[in-house]
């Protein structure tokens, strides 16, 4: 599993030019399931995200969680997080896991971040979304929780 966690003054997320979700100061979380994935790869996720210290402090240090911080979630299911472009041209997609089980661990990653007491958005699973972020800094981080 691969989260994109982009730093923001706010975002939002729309489908067929309607608002499904927006957030003031926080984090958008772009999140990929692979194949293999489990529930114990959205806990260690959710768990990394909620506490990963990407807010500044009165030092203007990277000091702070959202947990601290009190910061907005947004979270955003994307696939292509697992394009494989080693070869050729064209991003090869086979190491995302099939729409079901994704769909699956995308809700449980959601509700493992809700249980933190944070205010979660979220985009539409399996929808063209439109995605409009102010990224703070620009801060943006990957994490993968196969990298533990």
């Amino acid at each position: 599993m691969k989260a994109l966690v982009q730093r923001v003054t706010r975002a939002s997320v729309s489908v067929n030019d309607r608002t499904v979700g927006e957030i003031a100061h926080g984090l958008v979380v772009f999140l990929g399931v692979a194949q293999g994935d489990s529930n114990e790869d959205a806990i260690y996720l959710a768990n990394k995200v909620a506490n990963l210290r990407i807010f500044a402090d009165e030092s203007s240090k990277f000091s702070l969680s959202a947990l601290d911080a009190r910061g907005d979630i947004l979270i955003v299911s994307q696939f292509t997080l697992l394009g494989d472009t080693r070869k050729g041209r064209r991003p090869d997609f086979t190491n995302a896991a099939p729409p079901d089980l994704a769909k699956e661990l995308y809700e449980f990653f959601v509700e493992q971040i809700r249980a933190t007491g944070l205010r979660v958005e979220t985009g539409l699973f399996q929808e063209h979304m439109l995605v409009e972020i102010h990224n703070e800094g620009p801060v943006t981080i990957m994490l993968e929780s196969r990298n533990r």
